[in-house]
């Protein structure tokens, strides 16, 4: 396959670059997301091609402009939407849950709500509590709702096409430190299912779950215990809503260990419904109590030395695979 290196800003770009040209009703609508690119230097560059008809700039008011999206959606345009802050995303909840998640079903299926609602999310360089939070756990109880993440720049590509073309309300969780990491893109247009998990590293000692960006860690914690000995198998879950069981569990039945790690408190979190599913449906695969690694239960601080200490790191992913293992 012909690839090419990207950061995943870099490919989140293109990707709305490609499907702009591809279809004339995906429009953009965001703070700052024209002449200055976005707040990361997402969007840098798609106001020259395609026009302030189609890369709307908005002002301060998330739950106004969400709500002129849900109405674009409704009446035949595709609209995405850019939220500064995923944290910022609470302003426009109502808009969210209580409109665009639900329209299709108040209406009964005579409406279809094509919204993406694009945001960063996680902690990167003391930013502080209300700029740091990864809040996908809070929106994955929303019937109606989709919700991805993806874990590097071709994932970010292949998901957010589908995202775009998908007919129902998704939000598209970017993980800011993930913007300048790079990988190796397919040239060729590549489109990756949503709910749909895909198996990154393939072992038989434990399985690693998660997803954004605790991927990248889990590869990492990967390689560490392949030096000792244990051969990890990586499931990048892609979406957590809705959540493919079906790859967990085929992993589980080679493992018989499951360990899941994710970027927000562990309580209430992606990794309690996984783990939730397993303990149903799928109990007897596994020879040891499910293993968890997630952030702390506090608001992020804003000092760089705190922050280390709250976030999910390898170490902790490392601290849990052992105690799974030693069981």
């Amino acid at each position: 396959m012909n690839m090419a290196e990207m950061s995943c800003a870099e490919a989140v770009r293109l990707a709305l670059a490609e499907e702009m040209r591809r279809d004339e009703r995906v429009v953009l609508m965001g703070e700052d997301i024209g002449v200055y690119g976005g707040a990361f230097g997402v969007t840098r560059g798609l106001l020259d091609e395609f026009g302030p008809s189609r890369v709307i700039e908005t002002p301060i008011s998330e739950n106004s402009f969400v709500g002129a999206a849900v109405g674009m959606a409704m009446d035949g345009l595709r609209p995405v939407v850019e939220i500064m802050f995923m944290d910022f995303l609470y302003l426009a909840f109502d808009q969210l849950i209580n409109e665009a998640a639900k329209f299709r079903y108040i209406y009964d299926n005579q409406v279809t709500i094509p919204l993406v609602i694009r945001t960063p999310a996680g902690a990167k360089g003391g930013y502080g509590a209300s700029h740091s939070q990864t809040l996908t756990a809070q929106l994955c109880g929303v019937p109606g709702l989709k919700v991805v993440s993806p874990s590097g720049a071709r994932s970010a590509r292949g998901l957010l096409k589908a995202a775009i073309r998908d007919n129902g309300p998704v939000v598209f969780v970017e993980n800011k430190t993930l913007y300048n990491r790079r990988e190796p893109v397919p040239r060729d247009e590549e489109v990756l299912p949503l709910g749909k998990a895909a198996v990154l590293r393939q072992g038989g000692g434990m399985t690693l779950a998660g997803l954004g960006g605790a991927v990248p860690m889990l590869l990492e914690a990967a390689e560490a215990m392949a030096q000792g000995g244990v051969e990890a198998e990586v499931v990048d879950l892609r979406s957590a809503a809705p959540l493919d069981m079906d790859t967990v569990f085929a992993s589980l039945r080679k493992t018989r260990r499951l360990l899941i790690a994710e970027e927000g408190p562990k309580t209430c979190g992606v990794g309690a419904e996984v783990a939730a599913a397993v303990a149903e449906q799928a109990l007897d695969l596994l020879d040891a109590p499910i293993a968890r690694a997630g952030a702390a239960h506090t608001p992020i601080p804003a000092g760089i030395e705190l922050e280390k200490r709250v976030l999910l790191s390898v170490d902790a992913i490392l601290e849990a695979a052992k105690t799974a293992l030693a069981w």
